[in-house]
């Protein structure tokens, strides 16, 4: 079975970790300060917080945001439920913003006539949360411009996109951000097993997203309320969680991060071998690449034109049955049964909608092969044409 997506673990890899475990720590060492700092050293933000998952950072951002009961958060309905759950956690209420279907994104018409009627309403939002679908990011300029116009905070949920660009420059420098996401799971661009980092540029931010990182807890001197009893002292300022990396973790990505760019530009190839083969097909349509972005190609997915999702269906089972691991990126997220009974129904982001029941994700991983790629594509082809799918 070809997987969708795969980890890349090399012998420095393997060789990092296990320096780790003959060393004094394995949890809060020196590693994990030395892995925030190469994690912005490379996107150019000034802070970093590495967690325990990217749910962790999303979570930790809301609430260095101070998002609370109440409040609305938006963000994307294609994306994994992480996205929302993480305002839910902080007791505010969600709501989505359809999406462009050529791009998977945020949609900047949608958020621009959502934010009119919002205001009209007194219902702006405190935070979005725009998601950067499968490696491309959003149109962040744009979204830059109306947190100005109707002021609301911005967090970059990046989860797809580490390694990718927004006009020339690298995805999580947070310029049109308070805060940008990164995941490392294992099938994203980069792994840490698991794990994920929160970035800032402002200081302020950053404090909060450490308290909250740890117990909110601080040894920190300069950041005691009380006097200090002696050197053991500290204090627990805030609720917060355990949600620390550990220095095995923190040592995978340090290594992993050495080939970041040689992964993003790998997966650029076999993305550029599909759309080579599949964007003069008449049913099958890759996603489209906006301007002035370099995608990270976390997915690569395709919308098959015209199918039902009767016909949706029996694709991804076909390539299934033929060992080609594909997958479907994403349910929307309010047509989960908990965002049902939220009120949340089908119909509600009709693009969002048409897009699920019509995208499929194929194989995309730096050790994908040739051989591989091209079974991929011919019986993708040869599958569509069995369906007889009817012409637009």
């Amino acid at each position: 079975m070809i997987p969708y997506g795969k980890q890349a673990i090399s012998q420095h890899d393997i060789d990092a970790v296990v320096d780790v475990l003959k060393s004094d720590w394995l949890t809060q060492g020196p590693k994990v300060p030395e892995f925030e700092k190469t994690v912005c050293a490379y996107s150019h933000a000034q802070y970093g917080t590495a967690t325990n998952s990217a749910t962790s950072a999303l979570h930790i951002a809301c609430l260095a945001l101070e998002v609370g009961h109440n409040d609305i958060v938006w963000t994307s309905p294609n994306s994994f439920v992480a996205s929302s759950n993480c305002a839910l956690y902080c007791g505010a209420k969600v709501d989505f913003v359809d999406i462009d279907p050529d791009t998977g994104n945020m949609c900047i018409d949608a958020l621009t006539s959502k934010l009119e009627h919002a205001y009209s309403n007194n219902i702006l939002p405190k935070v979005l949360i725009p998601v950067h679908f499968a490696g491309q990011s959003c149109d962040m300029q744009a979204i830059a411009q109306l947190s100005e116009q109707y002021g609301f905070s911005v967090i970059e949920d990046a989860s797809h996109a580490v390694g990718s660009k927004y006009q020339d420059l690298p995805v999580g420098n947070c310029q049109f951000s308070d805060i940008c996401i990164f995941s490392f799971h294992p099938v994203k661009i980069v792994t840490t097993a698991e794990g994920g980092m929160a970035l800032t540029n402002q200081p302020e931010l950053d404090k909060k997203l450490k308290l909250f990182r740890s117990h909110g807890i601080t040894a920190d001197k300069l950041q005691l309320q009380n006097e200090t009893d002696g050197p053991w002292y500290y204090e627990q300022q805030a609720l917060g969680f355990n949600y620390r990396m550990t220095d095995l973790h923190a040592a995978l990505g340090i290594s992993q991060f050495l080939q970041l760019d040689q992964f993003v530009a790998k997966r650029n190839q076999l993305a550029s071998y599909y759309d080579e083969h599949l964007i003069s097909h008449p049913h099958i349509k890759p996603l489209k690449q906006s301007e002035n972005v370099y995608s990270a190609y976390h997915l690569y997915v395709v919308r098959v034109i015209s199918a039902t999702p009767d016909i949706h269906r029996q694709l991804v089972t076909q390539l299934r049955s033929k060992n080609i691991f594909c997958h479907v990126h994403y349910i929307p997220i309010y047509l989960q049964p908990y965002y049902q009974e939220k009120g949340f129904k089908a119909g509600y982001c009709v693009n969002a909608e048409a897009y699920y029941h019509s995208a499929i994700t194929l194989p995309l991983f730096p050790a994908l092969t040739q051989q591989e790629q091209e079974y991929i594509v011919e019986t993708l082809t040869e599958s569509v044409a069995a369906l007889e799918i009817p012409t637009q």
